[in-house]
């Protein structure tokens, strides 16, 4: 079993060495980009209203497609923030020691009670307001009011991995979710786990099971989805995410986010970045000196744009050829 939560951690400590880098390619164009411990690590838009997390304290907002930031100086809590969605005005991020924070329409961001301690490594919501946030030591949250109150998700592990390892203390980190406006929750990390829930989680069914380690995950409303991982992993769905296929590529990286929009995909990685033009069949590296040097961490889409963040608060747009 290849356990690659302390590569997150890593990440999260800034422990990972920074240097200069040239001026941006025509693969790679800066947006943003603060100092050395600056570090971002989600990216979420719903048209053009962007939202940037990452280090202690640091939210980055945009309104224009990611073209300009602007560093929210009012932000509540001094924790990381490791995942981020937003829906129209509203937003919500989650972190370090179970930290949440909530962006309502009429007002700034406010630090809500999630009754965990745990770390939490991603979020999403609906337009409803039903939102999941996921994290360490299979760590599942659920609010029904656009993140203002959280309840836990027990799951039961043992009919996915089996009783001799539950009963060891085996319980899976989960970094990726996906809400869809339906209800149907999908929740995906270690052991290749892709779990499903119908019920707002009363119960849950495995979709995939294997080895690599899941840490982003995507489904779009015309069935098609995205899972990628460690060891290069990428997986496709063409039907909801109900059924997987491993994708074959060129890199060993870990692969930690993924967006696509028409034909078009990127996923991001540690020294390395990957770009698809036939919807994620194939896959091809990307060369610029600073993603073979550096990381990236989330991507987001806005419109036909595709932005990633990550060392030293880059913000950047990736330029996948059509």
């Amino acid at each position: 079993m290849k356990l690659l939560y302390r590569t997150i951690a890593l990440l999260i400590a800034g422990v990972l060495s920074t240097a200069a880098f040239a001026a941006p390619t025509s693969a790679i164009e800066l947006k943003s980009q603060g100092v050395a411990h600056d570090a971002l690590f989600a990216i979420a838009f719903d048209g053009a209203n962007g939202i940037a997390a990452g280090a202690p304290g640091k939210i980055m907002s945009s309104k224009d497609s990611g073209e300009s930031w602007t560093a929210d100086e009012k932000f509540p809590t001094p924790l990381a923030m490791l995942g981020v969605d937003i829906k129209g005005e509203r937003a919500i991020a989650v972190g370090q020691m179970g930290a949440i924070c909530v962006r309502t329409t009429r007002s700034g961001w406010t630090k809500v009670a999630s009754g965990s301690t745990e770390r939490l490594m991603n979020v999403a919501f609906n337009r409803r307001g039903l939102a999941v946030a996921v994290g360490a030591f299979g760590t599942v949250l659920k609010s029904s009011d656009y993140g203002n109150s959280w309840t836990p998700v027990m799951v039961d592990f043992k009919p996915f991995l089996g009783a001799d390892q539950v009963d060891q203390g085996i319980q899976p980190h989960f970094s990726a979710v996906s809400v869809g406006d339906d209800g149907v929750i999908t929740i995906a990390g270690e052991f290749s786990l892709i779990l499903r829930s119908a019920d707002a989680g009363a119960s849950w069914t495995a979709l995939h099971k294997g080895e690599p380690a899941i840490f982003a995950l995507e489904l779009r409303a015309d069935g098609v989805g995205y899972a990628v991982g460690q060891d290069g992993l990428i997986l496709r769905s063409s039907d909801g995410g109900a059924n997987w296929a491993q994708m074959s590529n060129a890199s060993k990286a870990n692969l930690l986010g993924v967006r696509s929009a028409g034909s078009r995909a990127v996923a991001s990685a540690m020294h390395d970045m990957l770009t698809s033009t036939d919807d994620g069949h194939t896959w091809k590296n990307l060369t610029a000196p600073d993603v073979q040097a550096g990381w990236y961490s989330g991507v987001g889409v806005t419109g036909n744009r595709f932005m990633t963040v990550g060392f030293t608060g880059r913000i950047v747009q990736v330029n996948a050829s059509p």
